[in-house]
């Protein structure tokens, strides 16, 4: 990478950053307020009624699917709205222009959204200390899952602002794709405890990969294989930043 490449790959990130720091009692506040009810109403209240799930008080069990569900939903809003803004205020027709590649701007955008889910990551961690100890399996598999995820999906936030035409439109997919198949991916129960059949259906579901890969890390046990969740996160994230540069590069949704 060029010295010119790296300043303006650094200059997008830190703007980035600055962006959700300015606003941090609207975008780092809320996400821990909202896990703090799941582990007193999931946790506290409901779990003591559930007992143990795959050797673990439920607690335990649910802790490394909320701080995913937290980390799925931040990284992806956060780049699907900036990138939105900027395109809205056609300010990122003046990236467009300038001397940088577009696989830098993808970046910027994206190490943006990763460096606020890795933040919130951390915040919903600590919250849950008050409520639970914490297992770490592997740290190692911890963090290359956390991410690898919010890579994925802040570079499908990225994707969901270029089509985007109105705000609207930014919470369409958080609201009707993203929620859905997070309720759905293995955050609050074991695949085990569904029937055969239904066990098949939710392997569909890419979600369940990165909650179980990321469950192994702190717990060590998984529904799935976790190098099996490792793999098929490395083939997304290939595969959206394939289409996010095609997207950028032919202007889709920027250029009149």
């Amino acid at each position: 990478m060029s010295n010119r490449n790296f300043v303006a790959l650094r200059t997008i990130w830190i703007k980035e950053c600055t962006r959700f720091l300015r606003i941090w009692v609207q975008t780092l506040v809320p996400p821990a307020i909202t896990m703090s009810l799941y582990f007193v109403i999931f946790g506290n209240l409901i779990g003591e009624r559930i007992g143990q799930m795959g050797g673990f008080t439920y607690m335990e069990f649910i802790v490394p699917g909320l701080i995913m569900m937290a980390v799925i939903t931040n990284s992806y809003a956060n780049v699907s709205s900036s990138f939105f803004s900027a395109k809205f205020q056609r300010n990122v027709e003046e990236l467009l222009i300038a001397p940088v590649p577009n696989w830098i701007i993808i970046l910027g955008y994206v190490g943006g959204g990763v460096a606020r889910a890795m933040l919130i990551g951390v915040i919903v961690t600590l919250v849950s200390l008050f409520f639970v100890d914490v297992h770490i399996h592997s740290l190692g598999i911890i963090v290359l899952t956390v991410l690898l995820t919010s890579t994925l999906f802040a570079t499908a936030g990225l994707i969901n602002a270029v089509f985007a035409k109105t705000f609207d439109d930014i919470s369409m997919v958080p609201t009707f794709v993203l929620t859905p198949l997070t309720y759905l991916g293995g955050v609050f129960y074991s695949l085990s405890l569904l029937p055969e059949f239904w066990q098949w259906v939710s392997k569909a579901n890419p979600i369940v990969y990165m909650v179980n890969g990321f469950r192994y890390g702190f717990l060590g046990v998984s529904d799935v294989n976790y190098l099996t969740s490792l793999g098929l996160l490395v083939v997304f994230n290939l595969a959206l930043f394939a289409v996010a540069y095609q997207l950028i590069n032919r202007g889709v949704g920027i250029r009149h």
